[in-house]
């Protein structure tokens, strides 16, 4: 530890000068010996006492204590519970220095993963788009779920438990939930504290999805299998949130790698509806859609401008979900194969594609790799999952006769580390990344890249 840690550490507490978001829930600074310190609490531009808590080889972590000199961009909040609740770590810093954090983050992993040139970087990242929605924009919201003695307690995880702050804490609204559903979280955690009272079903987490649109509600209990309150739970949950669905989702496996083993409907269609242009999705609990729905449209529009299908075009769409971009391009283009691992996707994309009457998409359910479609593709589409795509996908996609791809990322080090495989193989290059801030008041960013030949 430093000379100057080691004073402040009879105090517990050091003098920082916050410089920049980290690429999570933490700020960066550095203490006096020039040694990199994340900093939990703070913003980008803030002057704090921060209390040292863990110390390693290369970088120290703190917690703010104490805000000396706000920063220009701190704002105060309009959830009561962002300074504890850990799903809005960034609320406290102003939405223009979010969006430029966001696109700082996705130029940054270019240079340090993809080891691109850096004037290239700067060149190649447009603005992060705002959508003009920072709050009340989600779709979906999860509630954690904790035992305490006889009492059932659900809420959202803290962002720092300790003994003041447990690490489930029950709250009454999400201030990210669209406003019209508000309410929802209260009624569910009623509802559900009254069905279950003292029994043990095996309840691990609830999800609840609200669309403005079509004014679907499902509520999915994702639990253990085991004996369960089915009538019971169904009448109160449906009373008390008037859900169009009510689930539940049957979890098996070590806690780090849940498997869903089934999904049982309590009540209603057993499936929730929500309408993406001039689309309506179909969609399982199970199944992963964008949370931001004006988001997930402005997805589609960017690859669509991107690739700019047309009637001749054969498209691939790996990784495609429940048919977020299968179903628009496949209005487009001559034949569509989209190919998902995850069975209750593919189970969803199978339904939206019969509900849409395309005729011209192949549903393929298997790995990308492993299942990596016949035939040669004019256009094609990746929306991976956080790890990004695998090196053999890569070099699958380097070997097809493609004119683009238009590559859909949350995560900048995985899309910056995978830009880079195609730039060594020669055969595609980047010619244009959107980020865009699906997700304000979090640190997480989408990206559409698009992918020409080189």
């Amino acid at each position: 530890m430093s000379a100057g840690l080691q004073e402040a550490s009879g105090a517990a507490s050091v003098r920082l000068r916050v410089e920049r978001m980290a690429y999570g829930a933490d700020a960066i600074a550095h203490d006096e010996s020039g040694k990199a310190v994340f900093v939990s609490g703070a913003v980008a531009g803030d002057v704090v006492e921060a209390r040292i808590t863990n110390e390693t080889g290369s970088f120290l972590r703190a917690v703010t204590t104490k805000v000396l000199e706000p920063s220009s961009d701190r704002v105060t909040p309009i959830c009561p519970y962002a300074q504890v609740c850990g799903g809005c770590p960034w609320a406290s810093l102003a939405r223009p220095a979010q969006l430029s954090a966001k696109r700082a983050h996705v130029v940054d992993a270019l240079r340090r993963v993809g080891h691109m040139d850096p004037d290239m970087a700067e060149g190649l990242v447009d603005p992060c788009e705002d959508l003009g929605r920072s709050w009340g924009y989600r779709n979906k919201v999860e509630l954690a779920f904790e035992r305490r003695g006889r009492q059932a307690i659900l809420g959202m995880h803290a962002a720092s438990p300790s003994d003041s702050v447990p690490a489930v804490m029950k709250v009454d609204s999400c201030a990210l939930l669209d406003k019209k559903h508000a309410k929802l979280v209260k009624s569910v955690a009623g509802a559900l504290g009254y069905a279950l009272g003292s029994h043990d079903i095996g309840l691990e987490r609830v999800g609840i999805r609200a669309s403005s649109r079509t004014r679907d509600v499902e509520v999915a209990l994702w639990s253990k299998p085991g004996s369960f309150p089915r009538a019971q739970v169904a009448k109160v949950l449906a009373d008390a949130t008037k859900a169009s669905s009510v689930v539940r989702v049957l979890v098996k496996g070590p806690s780090k790698a849940r498997k869903v083993s089934g999904v049982e409907v309590l009540s209603g269609r057993g499936h929730w509806r929500e309408r993406l242009g001039s689309e309506t999705m179909m969609l399982s609990a199970p199944s992963f859609f964008q949370v931001n729905t004006q988001g997930a449209e402005r997805l589609v529009e960017l690859v669509l401008e991107g690739l700019e299908p047309t009637n001749s075009d054969e498209v691939m769409d790996l990784y495609c979900g429940a048919g977020t971009f299968t179903l628009p391009i496949a209005r487009r283009a001559v034949w569509v194969s989209a190919v998902e691992a995850a069975g209750p996707a593919v189970r969803d994309l199978r339904r939206n594609v019969d509900a849409a009457g395309l005729a011209n998409v192949e549903p393929i359910g298997g790995d990308a790799g492993r299942e990596f479609p016949d035939g040669e593709a004019d256009l094609i589409v990746v929306d991976p999952p956080r790890a990004g795509l695998a090196s053999d996908v890569v070099d699958k996609l380097c070997a097809q006769p493609a004119r683009a791809i238009a590559y859909v990322s949350c995560d900048p080090a995985t899309l910056a580390r995978d830009i880079a495989r195609f730039v060594a193989n020669g055969t595609f290059k980047p010619t244009r990344i959107t980020p865009v801030d699906l997700f304000p008041q979090t640190y997480h960013v989408e990206s559409v890249c698009l992918l020409t030949r080189a």
